[in-house]
């Protein structure tokens, strides 16, 4: 579980990324889940987006895809959405939680 401290400071570290995956209007298939999963595997925090055909919103599409890849959705703004999960190699270092 992410500290509010944690959340932010993923928050403005995922400012500068850009966007990787767009989720269609397939919804979140088990080729989307595996490929975030491989995603956040070696960069720890992707950025998503999710397009107007969709049936789900993006604040679903996020918890769908955070639940099946135990990872945690960080922001939802819009069409899009932000997860991070630690890698097995952090590549991230988090501020420490009181």
């Amino acid at each position: 579980m992410l500290t509010s401290k944690q959340r932010a400071y993923l928050r403005g570290l995922a400012n500068g990324l850009d966007t990787i995956f767009h989720v269609g209007k397939s919804g979140v298939t088990p080729e989307i889940t595996e490929s975030f999963n491989q995603a956040l595997e070696a960069r720890e925090l992707v950025k998503a987006n999710v397009l107007d055909n969709n049936m789900i919103g993006s604040r679903e599409a996020a918890q769908t895809i955070a639940e099946r890849t135990h990872a945690e959705v960080v922001q939802v703004i819009g069409n899009k959405f932000v997860l991070y999960r630690r890698a097995k190699k952090p590549v991230i270092e988090l501020p420490k939680s009181k």
